[in-house]
């Protein structure tokens, strides 16, 4: 059937996001609220699954979907952002100081944050993630729809793998808004996007 790609709900902008544990801000709750209620109430939907980034700001928005479509959260390290490593929910002010010109887009392709991942490592690990869940899907013979709760770097990945396009981390990213809907189906063998980042239940 179908796999829906969400980013997680708004947290606040002033720290650095990828493995930082902060949670959503109360608007980020209020937009996951709003996406639980549309999951439910669309008949196209019929989630059997949810899967989510175990980092907290996903799991947030993961646990307020999950109320109203009554199913239990399975939390997943292989969805989660990019690790960022010691900058990882430390205010930008403060890495700006410490780490002048740390950014996703500066780093070379095989250099890694400070204690984080490299770029290449952190493509490489979610080529792998949504290879298993695609085979996953197929082994259940499309009969199961899941949604995927995780981050807007993992959701550019997989823009890029499912167009067939490189990917570098000096690319301009596609669109994923908070709790943005982009869903994936197999269709006559092959994966594709059929919805990209939908966000009218906000």
């Amino acid at each position: 059937m179908a796999i829906y790609f969400v980013r997680h709900g708004v947290d606040d902008d002033g720290y650095r996001g990828g493995w930082s544990q902060r949670g959503l801000n109360v608007e980020g709750y209020r937009q996951s609220q709003k996406l639980g209620c549309h999951l439910n109430n669309q008949s196209t939907f019929q989630i059997h699954r949810i899967v989510s980034s175990d980092l907290q700001r996903a799991l947030d928005t993961a646990n307020e979907i999950a109320i109203f479509l009554n199913l239990s959260v399975e939390s997943s390290n292989q969805w989660r952002e990019m690790n960022n490593g010691v900058i990882a929910g430390m205010p930008n002010e403060i890495v700006n100081e410490r780490f002048p010109g740390l950014y996703f887009s500066s780093l070379r392709i095989d250099e890694r944050y400070p204690g984080g991942e490299s770029p290449l490592e952190f493509y490489t690990r979610i080529e792998e993630t949504f290879k298993r869940l695609c085979e996953e899907q197929s082994a259940k013979e499309h009969l199961e729809n899941v949604v995927i709760v995780t981050h807007g770097g993992v959701i550019n990945v997989v823009y890029h793998i499912l167009k067939g396009l490189e990917w570098t981390n000096k690319n301009k990213s596609f669109p994923a808004s908070n709790t943005g809907i982009h869903k994936v189906e197999n269709i006559n063998g092959q994966w594709k996007l059929t919805l990209e980042n939908f966000s009218g239940h906000l």
